[in-house]
């Protein structure tokens, strides 16, 4: 009786396959093979098809029959839309505060500083009486008219407070030649650039286009946003090039100068600048 092999001896056994001929026997080719080896194969290839299986699955075959994939894709981009949307909802907010801060300026309103829309909303505090002028002692309103009317106004006691912008750089924004100079007595709160018809005007400096329309007085206005509370206002223009929330490199063209508007006699731009709520003389800070 011949003993009994073990898993082991039957897993390791070598066997032969011989493929012949069916018509004469003669031999084609041969294989060499143990169970040992066949096992392997057979869990290599498992492996390989249930990996394979797994991943079509998830991805091409998910979207041809799980009616769940669709849903899940529909939410990932709802949740994106509603954070795009959350986002362009805060930045409209904040650029409604500067339009209407910018119209206050250009309607001549300066009683107040000007102050940008992220840090309105945040100093949400108690509200600031005004002071009222009917209070005033009479020897009080009179030193105050008479002091307003002098030439150390509020902008020549505070001028060292723009050393910073007289050591910046502000391109020209059109050449040309001042009809009109900055008179703070008249409510001239800029100059007048007379320049040829259809002249490009420039950006003084890098910043951000917040008004881009038409008024009554100015015609078609185009005021930008700098760093450091500077706003550089450009009026009476024939055709604005830039949009409202636009980033403008300084020196680049955004308007084209003209003579719209009702306080206007020929083709010229009418160009101001504000400081913290406050006009500066151009003739100071750009070379025209």
């Amino acid at each position: 009786m011949k003993p009994k092999k073990t898993i082991s001896e039957r897993i390791t056994t070598k066997y032969q396959l011989v493929i012949r001929k069916e018509e004469n026997l003669e031999e084609k080719s041969t294989f060499g093979f143990t169970y040992a080896k066949v096992l392997v194969i057979l869990s290599i290839t498992f492996m390989v098809i249930f990996a394979g299986s797994l991943y079509l699955s998830q991805t091409l075959l998910a979207r041809w029959f799980d009616p769940r994939y669709a849903q899940r894709e529909t939410d990932k981009k709802l949740y994106q839309l509603w954070q795009r949307v959350d986002s362009l909802a805060i930045e409209e907010e904040h650029k409604d505060e500067f339009i209407k801060n910018f119209k206050r300026v250009l309607n001549g309103d300066t009683t107040n500083s000007f102050v940008d829309a992220p840090t309105a909303l945040k100093e949400q505090t108690k509200p600031i009486k005004p002071v009222s002028t009917a209070k005033l002692a009479a020897s009080d309103s009179l030193f105050r008219k008479d002091f307003e009317q002098t030439e150390m106004s509020l902008i020549s006691l505070t001028s060292s407070k723009y050393n910073e912008l007289s050591e910046t750089f502000f391109f020209t924004p059109i050449t040309g030649f001042i009809s009109d100079h900055y008179d703070v007595k008249k409510a001239h709160y800029g100059v007048d650039i007379v320049a040829k018809t259809s002249e490009p005007v420039k950006c003084i400096a890098d910043g951000t286009v917040v008004m881009s329309s038409w008024t009554q007085d100015a015609g078609y206005v185009i005021s930008i946003q700098h760093r450091g509370n500077l706003i550089s206002i450009y009026k009476h223009n024939a055709e604005l090039l830039k949009k409202v929330g636009s980033f403008v490199n300084a020196g680049e063209i955004i308007s084209i100068v003209g003579n719209s508007g009702e306080m206007t006699n020929g083709p010229h731009l009418h160009f101001e600048l504000w400081y913290n709520g406050n006009s500066l003389n151009p003739e100071e800070f750009v070379t025209f």
